[in-house]
């Protein structure tokens, strides 16, 4: 009999890794005790959970002949990602047919060929900046773009996902002005809105300067030695350099009018979200009109723009049905009556930690629950009631409970199979699940630790009001 040789084994297909979790989720429900909490109303109208309600309920584990619906029901609650998923990359597979990326992106990397230390931080930082206030998902259909200069300026395309991915992790999860996390937990947590804000802005400043350092280091090797890329093998004949790109040809008026075309509609598309509230729902309609107008744009014809915009939906497919089935493991999880078990076990886990480690412990439990719970607004709603009375009680700052919560819920998006923003980024680059995590673990790893020794100034210097 052959002997298997070391090495030879292969991470399976990121769908299988989902489907693996949510069978897991779904065995767990036939072990773990259910539980639930009550949910009140608050001052403010919000649903929450009574912190002293909780009460072991009959178990109802699920069937597992019944996860196909499950996986039916998490499409169903994504539908609106997916659909934006499927119309970005529809629309810039027009714009690529064009060939204007291809120009402008030869044009910008012959000039910023050698100056990754000003190009990465420009970019990381203005995704990071709107990141405050909007999801990363919102940029999912920047990727390709990303990817395409990245490749175009030597790196690969670990780096042009990174930009957004990690710019997007630092404005997000330091909660300095988003709505859906911070104010949805100071408001529980009775505190005046974005209050604590100054100690926020610096912790994104914080981990601003160490996500790059560990970005631009990775983006200089990939340069000087591209076999150390995590994806070499997967690019080594796709590479893009500006010598190719420049083979598409100067810019010229329709080039330029694409160009203008996909900056108005991405500007819209940012602004929507920050001003008018836009929904993913709008972010989907707006990528089809862009796929329609770069069209007009380029001079194709109407069954020429249909035809690119088709195959660009095409290359959405896998991340499309990767998201919907990892919306399923919460849905698994709260038919089985467990998710609340979940809450409480940690909860009486924190309460036993020593004082000066409960800023910490409290991140490590949020970074946990956002296991099950990757909403932010949902888990603000689930833990805040539990963890604002706990702070009280141990003596620590709700303001600090709240930083803890935006840490937990933020940083672990972007390592999680389960993140609809990190496995569409992914999709929409061509990037498989394992070999990000290769990259990330180390990067990760060091914003748990920087996350804990902020979080310990954050109680040594009772980060208040409250």
């Amino acid at each position: 009999m052959e002997k298997i040789k070391k090495g030879n084994f292969k991470m399976p297909h990121s769908l299988v890794i989902i489907a693996f979790i949510v069978i897991v989720a779904a065995l767990a429900t036939w072990i773990v005790p259910a539980g639930e909490y009550q949910r009140i109303e608050n001052s403010s109208g919000v649903k929450v959970i009574d912190a002293a309600s909780f009460e072991y309920v009959e178990s109802t584990p699920v069937n597992p002949i019944d996860l196909g619906t499950y996986a039916i029901q998490g499409y169903m609650s994504t539908a609106n990602l997916i659909f934006v998923i499927l119309f970005s990359g529809a629309a810039f597979n027009v714009i690529t047919a064009s060939g204007a990326l291809q120009s402008i992106i030869a044009l910008v990397a012959k000039k910023f060929s050698s100056k990754e230390t000003v190009f990465i931080p420009i970019l990381t930082l203005i995704f990071g900046l709107i990141c405050t206030t909007q999801g990363v998902n919102t940029f999912i259909g920047f990727a390709p773009v990303m990817v395409m200069m990245a490749k175009a300026m030597g790196f690969d395309s670990i780096v042009g996902a990174s930009i957004i991915l990690l710019g997007g992790a630092v404005g997000f999860s330091t909660g300095t002005l988003n709505v859906s996390t911070t104010i949805v937990a100071q408001t529980i947590a009775e505190l005046p809105p974005y209050s604590g804000i100054e100690y926020r802005a610096f912790c994104f400043v914080v981990f601003y300067i160490v996500t790059n350092i560990y970005l631009i280091r990775y983006a200089k090797k990939i340069r000087n030695n591209p076999e150390l890329s995590t994806v070499f093998d997967l690019e080594i004949n796709s590479k893009v350099d500006a010598g190719a790109l420049e083979a598409a040809g100067p810019m010229n008026t329709r080039k330029w009018l694409v160009v203008l075309s996909l900056i108005g509609i991405l500007a819209l598309i940012v602004y929507g979200g920050v001003k008018l509230d836009w929904a993913l729902e709008e972010s989907a309609s707006a990528f089809i009109w862009l796929g329609i107008i770069a069209g007009v744009c380029a001079g194709f014809t109407p069954s020429e723009t249909a035809k690119h915009f088709v195959n660009g939906a095409k290359t959405m497919i896998g991340a499309a049905l990767i998201i919907g089935l990892a919306r399923s493991v919460s849905g698994v999880l709260s038919a089985g009556t467990i998710m609340d078990t979940t809450i409480y076990g940690m909860a009486n886990a924190l309460s036993n930690v020593p004082l000066y480690l409960q800023g910490m412990a409290m991140y490590i439990a949020n970074l946990l629950l956002n296991l099950f719970i990757t909403s932010g607004s949902g888990l603000a709603n689930t833990v805040m009631p539990l963890f604002v009375p706990l702070a009280d009680m141990v003596g620590l700052t709700r303001q600090a409970a709240v930083l803890a919560f935006n840490f937990g819920d933020g940083f672990g998006n972007y390592v999680l199979p389960t993140s609809t923003a990190l496995m569409g980024i992914l999709g929409a680059s061509n990037i498989p699940y394992d070999r990000w995590m290769k990259f990330m673990w180390k990067l990760f790893l060091i914003w748990v630790a920087v996350g804990c020794l902020l979080m310990l100034v954050a109680q040594m210097i009772n980060l208040g009001p409250m």
